[in-house]
């Protein structure tokens, strides 16, 4: 029974559906004093916690808005048993209205229904596709698992022998998620537990973990990823490493980080011009222009009737002798580069996004499956060609600050992005609100 839950959620959804929010929720039935709640109160709040009014729309219309828990304490005691070991995941359990779980006989019949209901949605909703979802993140975190249907999960955890099993199972499998876990519990029990270097790591991996929660349960067996922390691209066949080489990120400066998104590789483009991003031209190529009329000559690049700049493509062009077409909003791709004394650095962030493949034509190879003289051929031929993937490679671009690597270790990266404190304040926004209220009422607090 968990097995087919679990099946249903994950499996049962592609990843270009809508997000369950956009699906169509029957109105609430007005007879029942669930329904006329649920349907004049676009925003519920219960003993200052405020609750996920479409969800609980979702998960009700499936019971005709009528009360759930009062007739299955034994299941409502094991999901809110889930939720307090919500921390194993590196979730902060009051994030799921721990503490009120507690006292849920001290509210009216309502609230405590609702309360629970909220609180097994939520974790669910957060084991399944993150405690930030994509909707809170920042424009360029945009990697997101295929929706899942935590109405129907719930529903399905009622019905099986082991609810709190059920909805665990949404959690991701991977090896570094299994290893982050294993990592959280070793951190918290070290010694001295409250040590700044150890609190710095528990930061870490709760926050990676976190990460983990916005990739797909099923990841492409064979797939290209890259890691941008790691500035590094490693090829997956069957789902084991057959190649990885150093690559170039995007800047420091957040104009010109990396995204972290998924795109398909379609092709392979040969002798690529560059057609400069207008922001560039602006900011960079224009001042020059200025101050040097030869400027675009001496480049290889021409002005476009459009007003861009476009570099003829060459051994010295920007995007070297090879790109891999992969389509995204960004205009983000992996493409090789003249500058190969650039791969020597240790710090490799000095892109305006773009990713710069230290190894370009052996990557290339190995999508298209053939041999490097091949490549090498299509290069010397000369004129701009894009050889199409047959089939297309998915890749994605991820950043991951605390990661398993292909030996199996567990490695760290520094967060040159400065990414990962505001995910952390996201994980324990409620509690870190307790804090402030519990503050202000102190006597003595300032």
């Amino acid at each position: 029974m968990i097995a087919l839950a679990a099946a249903c959620a994950l499996g049962a959804c592609a990843d270009d559906d809508p997000e369950p929010e956009s699906l169509s929720v029957p109105a609430p039935d007005s007879d029942t004093e669930l329904g006329k709640l649920l349907d004049d109160a676009p925003e519920l709040v219960i003993a200052g916690e405020p609750l996920n009014a479409g969800l609980l729309r979702r998960f009700y219309a499936r019971h005709d808005f009528e009360p759930i828990w009062t007739t299955r304490q034994a299941q409502a005691n094991s999901l809110a048993n889930a939720v307090w070991r919500a921390g194993d995941q590196g979730l902060a359990p009051e994030l799921f209205h721990a503490n009120l779980l507690w006292q849920t006989a001290t509210l009216p019949p309502l609230d405590h229904e609702l309360l629970l209901s909220d609180a097994f949605l939520s974790y669910a909703d957060a084991l399944a596709r993150g405690a930030v979802p994509v909707e809170r993140r920042g424009d360029d975190e945009t990697l997101t698992p295929g929706p899942i249907d935590v109405a129907a999960v719930l529903d399905a955890a009622i019905g099986s022998p082991d609810p709190a099993a059920v909805i665990e199972a949404l959690a991701p499998t991977t090896p570094t998620y299994r290893v982050l876990r294993q990592a959280l519990q070793k951190y918290r029990s070290g010694n001295p537990p409250g040590g700044k270097a150890t609190m710095n790591r528990l930061l870490e991996i709760e926050v990676n973990l976190e990460r983990q929660r916005w990739l797909p349960r099923r990841l492409p067996a064979d797939r290209v990823w890259v890691n941008v922390a790691d500035e590094r691209v490693v090829l997956y066949r069957a789902d084991q490493a057959v190649f990885s080489t150093r690559v170039i990120v995007g800047e420091d400066v957040k104009r010109n980080q990396s995204p972290e998104f998924r795109a398909t590789i379609e092709g392979v483009e040969f002798n690529p011009p560059w057609n400069i991003p207008s922001d560039i031209v602006a900011r960079e190529i224009m001042p020059e222009i200025r101050r040097d009329p030869d400027y675009l000559k001496r480049n290889d690049m021409v002005m476009l009737p459009d007003g861009g700049v476009e570099q003829l493509a060459g051994p010295d062009a920007g995007l070297g002798q090879l790109m891999f077409y992969m389509p995204n909003r960004f205009d983000v791709y992996l493409h090789d580069t003249p500058d190969k004394y650039l791969f020597n650095r240790d710090d490799r962030r000095i892109s305006h996004g773009c990713i710069r493949v230290q190894e370009p034509r052996e990557l290339a190879a190995l999508l298209m499956q053939k041999p490097i003289d091949t490549i090498n051929q299509a290069i010397v031929m000369g004129g701009t060609t894009l050889s199409n993937l047959s089939p297309p490679v998915p890749v994605f671009v991820v950043y991951q600050t605390a990661f398993v690597d292909t030996d199996g270790t567990l490695q760290f990266r520094p967060d040159f992005y400065q990414r990962d404190a505001e995910i952390w304040q996201q994980l324990h926004r409620r509690s870190q609100g307790r804090n402030r209220v519990a503050q202000a009422n102190t006597p003595n607090a300032t």
